[in-house]
């Protein structure tokens, strides 16, 4: 198994609170992909809403996925006043959140 270089993903999986609209909803996203032009170590952005037929998703309906270059970009990110700002009027938003930072590792057969 190995390791990419520094390469590190932040994952945020929400369930939006039920007065919540959509337009709400789309708002939160592009002040989210956003970010990615106010903060450096954040390198790129996704977001999907659920599509899975298995029913597992307990809730959540939408991923988020940052890509930064270390753990310590992330550090900077989550402490950096843009994203405390709009951490804090996402999370408003939430019912339920999970968050999970990772370092892929390549599987070789």
């Amino acid at each position: 198994m190995e390791e990419p270089k520094g390469i590190v993903k932040h994952i945020l999986l929400a369930k939006f609170k039920d007065g919540i609209t959509e337009e709400q909803i789309d708002q939160l996203i592009k002040g989210y992909a956003n970010l990615v032009n106010l903060i450096e170590p954040m390198k790129a952005f996704q977001c999907g809403k659920d599509v899975s037929i298995e029913n597992l998703h307990q809730g959540f309906t939408h991923v988020f996925e940052s890509t930064f270059e270390s753990t310590e970009g992330i550090a900077e990110y989550v402490s950096h006043p843009a994203h405390v700002e709009f951490a804090n009027l996402f999370l408003a938003s939430l019912d339920k959140v999970i968050v999970i930072d990772y370092k892929a590792t390549l599987i070789h057969s």
